[in-house]
């Protein structure tokens, strides 16, 4: 029988070499490295790095103004897509061919996640949980960071924003 396991990163590794010894006293293990490959769905390509000023401007920017405040909309229900959809609405003054594509990608990911959105239980626990996240200078154009927050009443999303700020952070520790 063979099995696959992926297992979860760590910063400090002393935690994942002892890891890797649990595994190998208790089962038949072999360390096969780094994945590859990550079979996952996402908005987003993270590897591709959208230019402000790029090359191959659309011929009609109607078409991804159009397809870009339609996906806002969406947003609405589906917080999964937003900081996709911030990052595309940052080139509306002058989208080019490869701004489309990666609009096209968000289509084609809410396609394949037809069944997500927000679901609202009853008999959820009542508590307030908060998340946030931010990176840092990540904006090749701007140098700019991008922040969010999802908040979240036992385990229903009611609240989230993700946002560029205004000023550019010397950390991503400051706001």
């Amino acid at each position: 029988m063979v099995s696959q396991i992926l297992s979860v990163a760590s910063s400090e590794d002393s935690l994942i070499s002892k890891f890797k010894t649990f595994l190998t006293n208790h089962f038949k293990f072999k360390d096969l490295g780094k994945p590859k490959y990550f079979l996952a769905s996402t908005p987003m390509d993270s590897t591709k790095q959208l230019q402000l000023d790029a090359e191959d401007p659309l011929p009609d920017p109607t078409i991804y103004r159009r397809l870009i405040g339609r996906l806002v909309y969406l947003c609405i229900t589906r917080p999964d897509i937003t900081f996709a959809v911030n990052k595309l609405s940052q080139y509306l003054s002058n989208p080019c061919s490869d701004h489309l594509i990666a609009a096209e990608i968000v289509l084609k990911y809410l396609k394949g996640t037809i069944g997500h959105g927000l679901f609202y239980s009853s008999q959820a626990d009542p508590s307030l949980s908060i998340f946030s996240d931010a990176d840092w200078a990540e904006c090749p154009d701007s140098r700019r960071s991008i922040y969010g927050f999802c908040l979240f009443l036992g385990t229903s999303l009611i609240s989230w924003r993700s946002k560029k700020q205004h000023t550019v952070s010397r950390s991503s520790a400051e706001d």
